[in-house]
């Protein structure tokens, strides 16, 4: 692994370490070196990154904020993607496996602007009229509940860096090796917890208690 992957090397490999997103987010909270901390501010991805940026957020004293990006899904399959949407619009495509399921031109022009209104419409709903943060001179640190293919990871990234981002910090509970990896090469330090090979991975795997996480709940978290 890259020298600037923090992870906990007693929880390599393995499945249902974290109880819930929350035990997840004190995990992390604890990693957390101070010099990433310093000057910086929580990024939540919604929905599943918010109860573990909110608990980091809170133990850190740090402000909150939330990156909102999705996955441009298969029109068969809305479980599955084959990219993903910023808040900034910025879009990224696995090319590949476009090529492999043989999804034509106008799929994916269909899927990217079904999934840009969507962003929109959940950036109003989540953020309202609050201005995006300023984000130079500071650690964005960029909080999801996990990583599988790395996608809306990579599209958030992206877009922070479209923001003036001076530092971004990634920061989950649970990876798959391969996207671990990518990332990494792409922020200044990524912390993930529990780090997973093999072809076979789900974020969820990491997790005691796994259930989605409801626009309405994130509202809830971010108001308290």
């Amino acid at each position: 692994m890259t020298p600037n992957i923090i992870d906990l090397p007693e929880l390599r490999d393995k499945t249902r370490v974290f109880q819930d997103r929350t035990h997840a987010g004190r995990v992390l909270t604890r990693m957390l070196a101070a010099k990433d901390q310093q000057a910086g501010i929580i990024m939540a991805i919604p929905a599943g990154g918010v109860p573990v940026g909110v608990v980091m957020a809170e133990k850190l004293r740090l402000d909150f904020d939330m990156a909102v990006v999705s996955k441009i899904t298969l029109p068969w399959n809305t479980e599955a993607g084959y990219g993903a949407v910023a808040f900034d619009g910025t879009v990224r495509l696995n090319t590949d496996l476009i090529r492999q399921i043989n999804l034509t031109a106008e799929d994916v022009e269909k899927g990217i602007g079904k999934t840009k209104n969507k962003v929109e419409g959940r950036v109003i709903k989540l953020r309202g009229k609050k201005p995006f943060p300023d984000l130079k001179n500071r650690s964005a640190i960029l909080v999801d509940d996990g990583l599988a293919s790395g996608f809306t990871m990579q599209t958030a990234v992206a877009a922070l860096r479209n923001a003036g981002a001076g530092r971004i910090v990634v920061a989950v509970p649970t990876g798959h090796l391969r996207s671990v990896e990518i990332i990494a090469r792409k922020v200044e330090v990524l912390y993930c917890a529990n780090i997973r090979g093999g072809y076979s991975y789900a974020v969820a795997g990491a997790y005691g208690i796994w259930s989605d996480v409801e626009e309405e709940e994130v509202i809830k978290m971010v108001e308290k």
